[in-house]
Formats: structure tokens, C-alpha cells, sequence
């Protein structure tokens, strides 16, 4: 049932990737693991990824402003004209203050600004939150990114979890819009089960677990993953979850003009689409070039089909996303621009 409230749609887009690329030989002749190209490649599709580089001041914020600033010259506005910027990530630049404050000060906005944690579902659950204050009326305009460093949480002497992930930011702009306009932000179904935290987490750096000499020697501050368990739940949990967004929005697959999803893994991507039965040909996959960007990875996914000339203005585009937590959910919005 949609919201009897003030419209909203996505009506800019932008992203950000670090000019640091680097190949799947990294891993296995620079850093020495017990890995290879084609084991790499046929367990996850990636062939490369972007990595920041600390050095020249590429942090979370600092990719979360770039892509921030690409999405207002997409709209043709100034960073004055946000009410909001709202940050989805796990690796902000220090424990406080937020990687939203930092760009909000980067960008020389106003407003409100505040970070949301969850994980690699970040886009899908911050897309519906600053969606639902636009309608709401406590916003026109807000400023949502997905931005992770996730190399700054890797252990790169883990082959399991180093090659997964990349460095990015994707920002939409979320705006109030007449009734009239063709876009729209759709209802969404989001999930969340803590009963899986243990399969996928970094273990220590909160109160929980302090950092000392002994975490620091057992890595315990960085990514942990049961890769074989969280393969599992993403594929049956993004499944049946749009199977019940279907439902309940009187859906089909047919009526979905591009199915953008959580870019964790090809073999996730493409089991999801074969079970939903959604063609290759509508459904975007930049895995190979980017790799997981965690929150990144959908907006910085839209931003690449809108240059590629995938999106056109009434489609309807199908998010689906499965992260740490375990978080999952579905969500569609239709095109306006």
C-alpha cells in the first residue's frame, strides 16, 4: 500500500572511486596468498577493484563529498540548497563525529547530517528513511550517500574476505516533487535477523572488545566472514523477499525495467536472478570492475547504468540487498528524469 503522503523521487545521481585500481594479482604475487586468478574470478566474478589511498586524504568522508558534489551538479544545485545529508557506512573516518558531518562541512552545507549503520543493505535501508522524511514534510531536499573504505577494515592476509571489496561512494538526491512527476520512491520491505551477527562481523573495536596488543596480533578489528553461510542466507533471503515485495505491491517481474542489486558476489547475483527469473540483459552487474563497495555498491551501480543508458524516465527499477547483521530487504523506485 503506498504512503498517503508528500511525494518523493531520486532526481540526481553521483559517485566517487578512488584512481588506485587494483587486479586479482595483487593478492597472489604481490601479497604472497594462496590464491589465483581463476579462483578469484570463478567464486565471485571480480577481476578488480578501486582501493583508497590514505596518503592523499582519501577517506570515507572524503569519497562521500566527491560523490556528493557529482550528485549536485547532476541537479544543478549548490550545497546550501540541502536540508539534509544523511550517510549510509561502516567505516567512518574515526568513531566520532560522523562521516556526514565531515561532508556536510566538506561541502558547506547545512542542515542535519547523521551516519546509518547497515552494512551492505545501508542504500536500501537510508533510501527508504530519507525517503520517508521528504514525505513526511521534515525535508525537501536530502542528500543521501552509500560510502565505505572498506580497505581500511580488511585483513589483507585473509584471502577469504581482502578480495572481496573495494573503495566508493554513491549519492542520490532525494527530493519532494509534485504529484505529477513520473518518478517515485515505492514502499519498501526491509528485514533484519541478529541472530546471523556471527557469521559476518568484525569482532572488536567497541565496547564489547576494546583494541589492544591482543586484538591488534589476532586481527580481531577487522572483517570476519563465514563465507559459505552468508552465501547461502543472501541468495534465499533476497529472493524471498522480493518474492514478497511482488506480492505485496501486485508486481511481476515484467513490470521490472532493471534489477540493480547488492553487488556482494556474481554467483549471488546471478542464482537471485535465475530463481526471480529476471533476464541477464536488465540486470546490472559491475561486480567484475568494482567489486563489493558494501553501501556503494547499489548507487554507484544506478549512476553507472544512467551513464551506460540503461534507466530511462518511467522504468521501474528493482533494489534487492543482503548485508551483515543479518539485514536484508527489497525496494522499488520508478524513474523520473
Amino acid at each position: 500500500m503506498e504512503r498517503n503522503q508528500l511525494k518523493a523521487a531520486i532526481t540526481a545521481t553521483g559517485r566517487y572511486f578512488p584512481d588506485r585500481e587494483v587486479s586479482n594479482a595483487y593478492f597472489y604475487e604481490d601479497l604472497g596468498l594462496d590464491t589465483s586468478e581463476d579462483w578469484i574470478v570463478s567464486r565471485t566474478g571480480i577481476q578488480t577493484r578501486r582501493l583508497a589511498d590514505v596518503s592523499k586524504g582519501e577517506t570515507c568522508s572524503f569519497m562521500a563529498t566527491r560523490a556528493a558534489e557529482a550528485c549536485l551538479r547532476d541537479a544543478g544545485l549548490e550545497a546550501g540548497d540541502l536540508d539534509a545529508i544523511v550517510v549510509a557506512t561502516v567505516t567512518p573516518d574515526q568513531p566520532l563525529p560522523s562521516v556526514a558531518c565531515f561532508t556536510q562541512a566538506a561541502l558547506g552545507a547545512q542542515g542535519f547530517a547523521f551516519d546509518l549503520v547497515a552494512a551492505c543493505s545501508g542504500f536500501v535501508y537510508g533510501l527508504d528513511v530519507c525517503a520517508a522524511m521528504v514525505e513526511s514534510g521534515r525535508a525537501k531536499r536530502v542528500m543521501f550517500i552509500g560510502a565505505d573504505h572498506m580497505s581500511s577494515i580488511l585483513d589483507f592476509n585473509d584471502r577469504n574476505t581482502c578480495i572481496l571489496f573495494g573503495d566508493a561512494a554513491g549519492a542520490v538526491l532525494i527530493e519532494q516533487v509534485p504529484d505529477d512527476h513520473p518518478g517515485t520512491i515505492h514502499p519498501s520491505i526491509l528485514r533484519a535477523d541478529g541472530k546471523g551477527a556471527k557469521h559476518l562481523q568484525i569482532p572488536a573495536g567497541g565496547g564489547r572488545l576494546p583494541i589492544d596488543a591482543g586484538v591488534l596480533a589476532e586481527r580481531m578489528n577487522k572483517v570476519k566472514q563465514e563465507g559459505r553461510v552468508v552465501f547461502r542466507h543472501a541468495v534465499s533471503s533476497i529472493v524471498k523477499v522480493v518474492q514478497q515485495y511482488f506480492a505485496e505491491q501486485e508486481l511481476t517481474v515484467d513490470d521490472i525495467d532493471l534489477f540493480i542489486p547488492h553487488q556482494a558476489n556474481r554467483r549471488i547475483i546471478e542464482a537471485a536472478a535465475d530463481k526471480l527469473r529476471v533476464p541477464r540483459e536488465k540486470t546490472v552487474i559491475t561486480i567484475d570492475r568494482f567489486a563489493n563497495t558494501t553501501a556503494a555498491s547499489i548507487p554507484t551501480a544506478l549512476d553507472l547504468a544512467r551513464e551506460e543508458g540503461r534507466v530511462m524516465k518511467g522504468d521501474r527499477l528493482l533494489f534487492a540487498t543482503f548485508g551483515a547483521g543479518f539485514t536484508w530487504g527489497a525496494q522499488t523506485v520508478t524513474w523520473g528524469l
